[in-house]
């Protein structure tokens, strides 16, 4: 899939980059090893080049370069993406983002903040301890702020906070001729021309380079409790999501694991859940007695729909505990076959099909050879199947994961809802998009008419 580029291309970029960044530009195998693959199952692919850039002027001057030589340009942050965003399938120079890594500005007035793209989600929070606000997306990797826009990244508290496309307020954007732009404003609001920041948003870096953005934060919550309960049945546990959400209570996440991540999760955690389809809850409230009053009514509701109980802690340590369940899972189904490969599924589709989606995916599990575990942010119709394969399953696990995908289109469903398009999921978008997808076209060709930007990605042009 990779194609060798014009080695004099290379050898002059190296020089005028080297005139630029000095010992921050790199063709050494190893750093270039290091930057051909996320953490995914997909075959690595090398950049010729690897590059440092500690500001938007010098990601400008990379830019320059890439568009005299020729070369594709792929950004590179934490390294944690899940379907091939950051593999250089045809070479080039890779931008790592991650010494751009600053707080530029923050508003404790107008709860905002603006950070360089190379920061990660764990370096934002600390920077933030001391203002009383905080930035709740967690995809779960310590993916950087730059990555996590670039993918529409959203994780576990979507459910209340909203996923990368309403939290991000701005951007800075270096285009594919080496221009920088600012999108968007720090107005809570606007109805003034197109909204290009939120083009940027899940461009996965094909339209340009993100350098810096604008965040909406929020206030940390007075009082936090997390339940969690068994229920007799995936439909009973979904039943009981959809009213907790339609009662309005203060939920901040809803987690589901089956029976088999739950059995996963006692053994390696070393703790004494029931093996039943299972849901954690946060709720998050101005005062513990409201808290307390979250739990009591979802309580009712959850045995109202088969749980015996919600067993819940607002304690730090008790919650910490509690939590352990969900935050061991990756790990926790990795034990269940070690050496093996993990082969992560994405699927969203509408709370109302949910249950029927994860019965028909847990009946079609259970006809194939390996095993799978399933896991969900169920509060927004989001679920991902673990599948740990040996090395003569792949044919099988990527049939399994075609089916998942037309089963969730079918539902009105898509075939990611946070871990973004890449090169894994491309072959997908027609059948979601249909006519759509040229006009994505459309837009590469006019941004990145060389096809320059992190090609391969998305929408092929040639």
């Amino acid at each position: 899939m990779q194609q060798p580029l014009d080695t004099s291309a290379i050898a002059s970029a190296l020089a005028d980059l080297g005139c630029l960044l000095g010992d921050r530009v790199t063709a050494a195998d190893a750093v270039r090893e290091h930057h051909s693959h996320g953490e995914s199952t997909h075959t690595p692919a090398l950049p010729d080049l690897v590059c440092f850039p500690l500001s938007t002027q010098e990601v400008s001057e990379v830019v320059k370069v890439s568009a005299r030589c020729r070369l594709p340009v792929v950004p590179f942050g934490a390294g944690t993406s899940l379907e091939g965003q950051v593999h250089a399938v045809r070479g080039g120079i890779c931008l790592d983002m991650r010494r751009m890594n600053r707080v530029l500005r923050v508003s404790t007035a107008d709860m905002d903040v603006t950070v360089e793209a190379g920061m990660s989600r764990t370096q934002l929070v600390k920077a933030l301890e001391s203002t009383g606000l905080t930035f709740f997306i967690d995809p779960g990797a310590d993916a950087t702020i730059g990555g996590m826009v670039s993918t529409r990244a959203s994780g576990t508290t979507a459910v209340r906070y909203g996923t990368m496309r309403e939290n991000v307020l701005g951007l800075t954007v270096v285009l594919a001729d080496g221009r920088v732009i600012h999108t968007g404003t720090r107005a809570r609001k606007s109805s003034a021309g197109y909204d290009l920041t939120h083009l940027f948003v899940g461009a996965e870096g094909t339209l340009g380079v993100i350098t810096e953005v604008t965040l909406r934060l929020h206030t940390w919550p007075e009082a936090v409790a997390v339940a969690v309960g068994a229920f007799p049945s995936v439909k009973d546990a979904v039943e009981a999501v959809i009213e907790v959400i339609q009662l309005g209570l203060g939920v901040a996440r809803i987690e589901f694991m089956d029976e088999r991540m739950v059995a996963a999760v006692n053994s390696y955690s070393r703790l004494e859940l029931a093996a039943m389809p299972t849901l954690l809850f946060e709720f998050h409230g101005i005062s513990q007695s409201q808290v307390a009053e979250m739990v009591r009514l979802a309580d009712q509701l959850a045995r109202e729909h088969g749980a015996s109980h919600l067993t819940w802690e607002a304690s730090p340590d008790g919650r910490e505990r509690l939590w352990r369940a969900r935050h061991d899972a990756y790990y926790a189904a990795r034990s269940l076959r070690p050496g093996s490969q993990v082969l992560t599924t994405d699927v969203c589709v509408p709370i109302s099909r949910l249950a029927e989606c994860i019965v028909a995916t847990r009946a079609d599990l259970d006809r194939l050879s390996f095993s799978a575990t399933i896991v969900g942010h169920v509060g927004d119709g989001n679920f991902h199947v673990l599948c740990l394969l040996g090395a003569e399953q792949n044919e099988e696990g990527d049939a399994f994961a075609h089916r998942l995908v037309e089963r969730a289109h079918a539902m009105g469903g898509t075939c990611t809802g946070e871990h973004g398009v890449g090169y894994g999921k491309k072959k997908y978008l027609l059948a979601e998009h249909g006519d759509a997808l040229d006009t994505m076209r459309a837009l590469k060709r006019t941004l990145d008419p060389e096809n320059r930007m992190n090609p391969g990605k998305i929408v092929d042009l040639d």
